[in-house]
């Protein structure tokens, strides 16, 4: 099976010590692509460098909403002058994270700084990689509100491909109402670990629902690992967990969910067109 992994956090100091052994079981397990996304302006780096040293490896760069601490006019054409780089595919991850912010004026600079960072994807013409997180992990509330008003703003003035390809919600945890929405902006849908859990039939419903020419897989390692590795650290080669979970809730094989998913990521990233 050929897979991808379109989130993985591989630039985190829990990888320190055997990145190179983490990538290389990637590798052996049949991944072909691991998208590592930035966070803020250091790591957005560290993803780069980490394309830069392996061939299968891609990067995005931009300012995740809990990481806004460092966001300034400075620091935010550092990203924009790494975006230019040729393994840089997407702009990500940015958006919106309420369970973790709760003041209304770090919220209102939440918005303010998702808002710049796609109009900055749609001056070059990149996909983005979106974080929403509702207030007490609910599965719509502001956040989805927010965010989902934002984002049909924004799209309805692209053009072309990114019209047609504008991005992901990355680890979906949103209601079928919320999916429908996003998939009518045309936005893909990423799956991550939880979709395995022993409680989360609610949530392999809304997947049973959604279309797989429009479904990612990705780990978001080194966190949420999928049933049967749960609670150990996160690697992209515990992707395919996440595949054969899918495979089932739609009456696929598992290599058929994997050439489909692979085929979806490429068709968003454009790896290395």
């Amino acid at each position: 099976m050929l897979l991808t992994d379109t989130h993985c956090h591989l630039d985190y100091n829990k990888f320190d010590s055997d990145r190179a052994e983490v990538i290389q079981r990637a590798t052996d397990s049949g991944l072909i692509r691991l998208l590592v996304p930035g966070l803020d302006q250091t790591s957005s780096v560290a993803a780069v460098r980490l394309a830069e040293s392996t061939a299968s490896v891609y990067a995005a760069v931009g300012f995740h909403p809990t990481d806004l601490e460092e966001f300034s006019e400075s620091t935010f054409q550092q990203v924009k002058d790494l975006a230019k780089h040729p393994k840089v595919v997407a702009i990500g991850e940015i958006g919106l994270d309420y369970y973790w912010v709760k003041e209304n004026d770090k919220r209102a600079f939440q918005r303010e700084a998702l808002k710049q960072q796609l109009q900055f994807a749609k001056e070059i013409n990149k996909p983005v990689i979106i974080h929403m997180r509702e207030e007490n992990d609910a599965w719509f509330g502001e956040a989805s509100q927010d965010l989902l008003k934002i984002l049909e703003e924004w799209q309805s003035n692209l053009q072309g491909t990114l019209a047609e390809k504008p991005g992901v919600l990355h680890s979906f945890n949103g209601n079928l109402e919320t999916a429908q929405k996003a998939l009518s902006l045309n936005f893909y849908l990423g799956i991550t670990g939880p979709v395995t859990y022993k409680n989360a039939g609610e949530k392999r419903e809304i997947i049973k629902q959604l279309p797989l020419e429009k479904i990612l897989i990705e780990t978001d390692s080194p966190f949420l690992a999928p049933v049967p590795v749960r609670g150990k650290r996160n690697e992209p080669a515990y992707v395919h967990h996440i595949a054969d979970k899918i495979a089932e809730i739609h009456s696929k094989s598992p290599a058929e969910i994997a050439a489909l998913t692979t085929a979806n990521a490429a068709r968003l990233f454009a790896w290395g067109d």
